[in-house]
């Protein structure tokens, strides 16, 4: 489908810009596709818990609040489309290292999901666009 009267990009003034061009989300029908989200914080190129050497490698990072990051980017998103986290019926994941820090996203999925349990898919990824090592990729259903 082309975007048309039917299909509206929406931009979130509280979440990170955007790494390229794209919107944070689309609105398609009753459908609202978020772009891939990662822990960034609005105007800030640094990543909450990351550590950084001189030719900008990774030392270390603090995973638990990276995700506590994307899911409130998520949220931010979300609500300034017109949207709930309850919406939410699709969420794909993206992990850097999924054996270190599986078992960290599954404790806090399931606290930020308790009542809302979209389906889920895993994936790990080699390495995502910026220093982060999570990134989501959500579909959410909203009412007219």
């Amino acid at each position: 489908m082309a975007p048309d009267a039917t299909s509206a990009a929406h931009h979130s003034g509280r979440a990170p810009e955007p790494v390229g061009l794209y919107p944070h989300a689309r609105r398609v029908g009753n459908l609202l596709f978020l772009s891939g989200v990662g822990p960034r914080q609005r105007g800030q190129q640094l990543v909450p818990g990351v550590e950084l050497d001189a030719a900008g490698r990774i030392l270390r990072y603090d995973f638990e609040s990276q995700c506590h990051a994307v899911f409130q980017n998520v949220r931010y998103i979300l609500e300034d489309a017109g949207a709930r986290w309850e919406d939410l019926v699709d969420v794909t994941v993206f992990l850097t290292n999924m054996q270190a820090d599986f078992a960290t996203y599954n404790r806090l999925y399931a606290e930020y999901f308790q009542t809302n349990q979209p389906c889920r898919t895993t994936v790990e990824v080699n390495c995502l666009p910026t220093p982060i090592a999570i990134e989501l990729k959500c579909v959410a259903a909203v009412g007219d």
